[in-house]
């Protein structure tokens, strides 16, 4: 029986080679995005489920309030670690896990023999100072060296199979253990164990481990400030994993007493107070309020984003299936009434056409996993970071491809089962099956369906023009700087101290350069740098603001325009302020020229107000413009301006090319990374840019299987009113009324779409733009835009069928009368 199924169902599908065709290519479009959408969604939900005893493994966090302004961290005071272990109960594990300063890398010098120059890696990353508990939390596998003793002596270094592998290619791991580790010439340190690859979904991707015990006895003892309480950095986190018997909010509490019996300074004021927080494991990689250094995030409202986007693409392929297939009975008519004239009951029939679908939804689904690697590589933007595709490997994917085949075949083919079965084998054989089938509650559920499909379409369609309406207007809005042309790039961290005027004055020599200063961040950056400055006329005004700082140069650099006073003096040190306008409101001027020559106190001195900048944005337009300061005093990032890049000449090329040489002059052993300012405002809306893409993607596909669905219903329709047509053509009707009397109900079945979707997709993009401070308007022309579009496309999907109906010779039509 199953076989006879298979052996129809291939050829109907063989004989109706268009509708099978397309048949594939809508479902196939919904089960690859399905598939694509799963892989992604799969792997950021499976993030750290390995460790043993995971549900009890916690980050220690920390909430903090300064002057009213609220933050969080993911790094902690250093020496809340020690103080865990000797004096919190219930503790099971305490792992420090703390990282190189500023960009949590470091350069890496391996000897093999004393005559041989030493091999650097520069800029290696994964590489964290933590104890021997560390092992015990993740579970690894010792291929040499001791557990119990690997890690407890100071200048001790533990590593992954893999960079053991990389750090000595030709020697085996029991061999590696003795062998010398250099980092940034500073630290020196001894090979003592090498564990297996951990090659799970992970946040904890070290693979390079040294000994906590290595900080007491180096300068990063002090730059770690392992004995302060009152201060952390994001290079020092803490994981614990707790007792069975103990419970978070104990916890909790016993860290609150530590912070109070060990900092110097009360944590229940109001508006300055600390806060310990235990934040589950399984928190770690989607919350953004506690991101650690080099730690990726996922945003949980992006991955339900896309679940919605493949179950519309996978419901429109749906839709679209049942439309075609509807569309199609008229010719599986008598093919009907003779299995029933034959004994086929309507049970084997519906079961009958369920296997074609089953059929049809198989090929469609072999189809995607084929599409697929080549569907990776055009959205490598979305793509997660370890993400594979490999099914001999991945037996949740054969799940869930399966499950996915049996749910697309019974919501595809039920109804069109259904349809297809209910005809009376005498009405089949007459002819007479469909010739009021048109004005049936069917004809109904099919305009519902095709109506849903175009809510879907448009929605989309609104959702990509107003995304891309806002990521135009924060990019082209009025900064409050200048942002093109300009070039930043850091100097090395154990820099001379003579060389940032050295490289500066050559800089500034160079003819294609405009202007260059030192400083700090640039004016908007990804990163925020706070500080805590009060007024010294007005002790109750005391404020968490944003600092920047540089030579003279810098306002000039970016273009910042002054409202009042003058820039900053030359200056090896801060000496000076200028303050924003925001701030000038802030300290109750009402004027900015009431603030200059006043007195804030930073740092334990009285600083002069000389200037009152334009306010400009410091942070992305989804944060509002705070307060902000700028000091005098030169800085470790270089910012150039260069001369206009005319049309036809190199000149950013060649200017580009001369710094680097002059930053080589005097580092010869240092990379030249460089980047340019606009691309770095550009990626503080990376994560816009991803959604619009996806968007216009998502829309092109919906449009498509829209259309499809459309041409299918409009093939129902004119195969049911052939000989009306013809008819009304023998009486005169023109080619023109043929085409408007055909058309005019699927029109205003896109207009009814229009109705529906316009609303919802109001409501659903006006919450999204509240997550803005600064958004553009909701413009009506899109939706306008929306509906004329929808109606265009419709108009030509229909003319495809329509026009060569209404050309058709009605004699053939009407033949059979």
């Amino acid at each position: 029986m199953f076989k006879n199924y298979l052996v129809i169902a291939f050829r109907n599908f063989l004989r109706n080679k268009t509708f099978s065709v397309i048949n594939v290519l809508g479902l196939s479009i919904g089960i690859s995005a399905a598939l694509v959408i799963f892989l992604i969604v799969f792997h950021e939900f499976s993030y750290d489920k390995f460790e043993p005893g995971n549900e009890r493994i916690y980050r220690v966090v920390l909430d903090a309030k300064i002057g009213g302004n609220e933050g969080h961290s993911a790094g902690v005071p250093a020496p809340l670690g020690t103080a865990i272990e000797q004096e919190v109960t219930g503790v099971e594990l305490t792992v420090p896990v703390f990282q190189f300063h500023r960009d949590a890398t470091a350069n890496v010098a391996i000897t093999t023999t004393k005559a041989a120059k030493p091999v650097v890696y520069k800029k290696q990353a994964g590489i964290v100072f933590t104890n021997a508990q560390y092992f015990q939390l993740l579970g690894y596998d010792w291929l040499a060296g001791s557990p119990a003793a690997a890690m407890n002596a100071p200048f001790s270094i533990v590593l992954t199979e893999s960079r053991a592998k990389q750090y000595f290619p030709s020697v085996a791991s029991a061999d590696v253990i003795g062998k010398p580790i250099t980092y940034n010439n500073k630290i020196t340190a001894t090979v003592t164990g090498i564990v297996n690859d951990l090659n799970q979904t992970t946040a904890f991707t070290a693979n390079e481990f040294i000994s906590f015990a290595t900080i007491a006895k180096t300068s990063l003892k002090e730059d770690f400030m392992m004995d302060v309480w009152n201060d952390w950095m994001a290079y020092t986190q803490l994981y614990i994993k707790l007792s069975p018997t103990a419970s978070p909010a104990q916890t909790e509490r016993q860290l609150k007493e530590l912070l109070n019996k060990y900092s110097k300074q009360p944590h229940d004021d109001v508006n300055n107070s600390i806060l310990f927080r235990l934040q589950p494991l399984n928190d770690l990689h989607f919350n953004k309020d506690y991101v650690s250094v080099g730690q990726g995030i996922a945003d949980k409202s992006t991955l339900y984003g896309l679940m919605a986007i493949a179950a519309f693409l996978l419901l429109l392929g749906c839709i679209n299936f049942i439309n075609l297939t509807t569309a199609n009975s008229i010719q599986r008519a008598k093919e009907i009434g003779v299995r029933k004239t034959m004994g086929s009951s309507k049970k084997q029939l519906v079961i009958q056409f369920l296997g074609e679908t089953f059929f049809t939804t198989t090929i469609a689904t072999l189809l995607s996993v084929i599409l697929t690697p080549l569907l990776l590589r055009i959205f490598v933007d979305f793509i997660p970071t370890g993400l594979q595709f490999n099914l001999l490997h991945q037996p949740e994917l054969i799940v869930f491809l399966l499950v996915l085949i049996l749910i697309v075949s019974f919501l595809s083919g039920l109804y069109p089962a259904l349809v297809l079965s209910q005809h009376k084998a005498v009405t089949v054989l007459k002819s007479q099956a469909f010739s009021n089938f048109g004005q049936t509650r069917g004809a109904w559920v099919r305009k519902t369906l095709t109506v849903s499909q175009f809510v879907i379409a448009q929605f989309f369609f609104i959702a990509t023009a107003m995304v891309s309406k806002q990521i135009s207007y924060t990019l082209n809005s009025d900064l409050g700087f200048q942002k093109d042309a300009i070039l930043s790039f850091e100097m090395p961290y154990d820099t001379v101290a003579t060389h940032p005027k050295q490289l500066l004055s050559a800089i500034q020599a160079i003819p294609e350069v405009e202007i260059a200063s030192t400083g700090f961040l640039s004016p908007a950056d990804e990163g925020v740098a706070f500080t805590k400055v009060s007024y010294s006329e007005r002790k109750d005004v005391t404020e968490n603001v944003q600092i920047r700082w540089g030579d003279p140069n810098y306002i000039k650099v970016y273009g910042i325009p002054l409202v009042a006073g003058r820039n900053v003096a030359p200056s090896d040190t801060m000496k000076e302020f200028i303050i924003n306008q925001t701030y000038a409101k802030s300290l109750g001027f009402k004027k900015p020229e009431d603030a200059l020559n006043k007195y804030l106190q930073f740092n334990g001195k009285n600083m002069p107000i000389v200037g009152v900048m334009k306010d400009f944005h410091d942070q992305s337009f989804h944060a509002p413009i705070g307060s902000l300061v700028f000091a005098g005093s030169n800085g470790s990032t270089f910012h150039i301006r260069l001369k206009a890049n005319n049309s036809g000449q190199h000149i950013w090329q060649s200017a580009i090319a001369k710094i680097e040489k002059e930053y080589k002059k005097l580092y010869p052993e240092e990379d030249f990374n460089y980047s340019f300012f606009d691309q770095t405002l550009a990626k503080m809306y990376e994560n816009e840019q991803h959604i619009a893409r996806l968007l216009k993607w998502a829309t092109g596909l919906a449009i498509f299987i829209s259309c499809l669905g459309l041409l299918g219903l409009v093939i129902y329709i004119t195969n049911t009113r052939t000989k009306e047509i013809g008819i009304r053509k023998v009486f005169g009707a023109s080619v023109q009324s043929i085409i408007a009397l055909l058309s005019i109900d699927f029109i205003r079945l896109v207009l009814l779409a229009f109705v529906i979707a316009a609303p919802f997709a109001w409501w659903v993009l006006y919450k999204w733009l509240q997550d803005f401070a600064y958004r553009t308007s909701m413009s009506w022309w899109i939706f306008v835009l929306s509906g004329l579009t929808m109606v265009l496309i419709a108009i030509i999907t229909l003319s495809i069928q329509t026009l060569k109906t209404a050309l058709a010779n009605p004699v053939k039509s009407l033949r059979t009368e």
